[in-house]
């Protein structure tokens, strides 16, 4: 088992993204939108394994901040699609929260 595999931020991350690819397969958001969304939330999992690689805390602390935008980022869309009617609060707020 690697490090980051390890951590608790990544199985969180993980499993954010497992749910965010089953909404996107049970919904029919235009393609930029599911293709932005699903890119977003893959990138959080991503950021985190390969910033527990580096060894420097300079190198490690910027791939941490790309995951963190990331996750801001899936928290702007699913806001978008909140306000458009396209997910329901409760999917919006527990995806949300989820992030925090």
């Amino acid at each position: 088992m690697f490090d980051f595999q390890k951590l608790d931020v990544y199985q969180k991350s993980k499993n954010f993204c497992k749910e965010i690819y089953s909404i996107l397969d049970e919904k029919n958001f235009d393609r930029v939108t599911n293709d932005q969304l699903r890119r977003a939330s893959f990138s959080i999992i991503l950021n985190i394994a390969e910033g527990t690689s580096r060894f420097s805390n300079k190198d490690r602390k910027n791939f941490f901040v790309i995951s963190r935008g990331s996750a801001f980022e899936c928290v702007s869309i699913l806001e978008y699609l909140h306000e458009t009617i396209e997910i329901t609060q409760q999917v919006f707020l527990e995806s949300e929260q989820r992030l925090e």
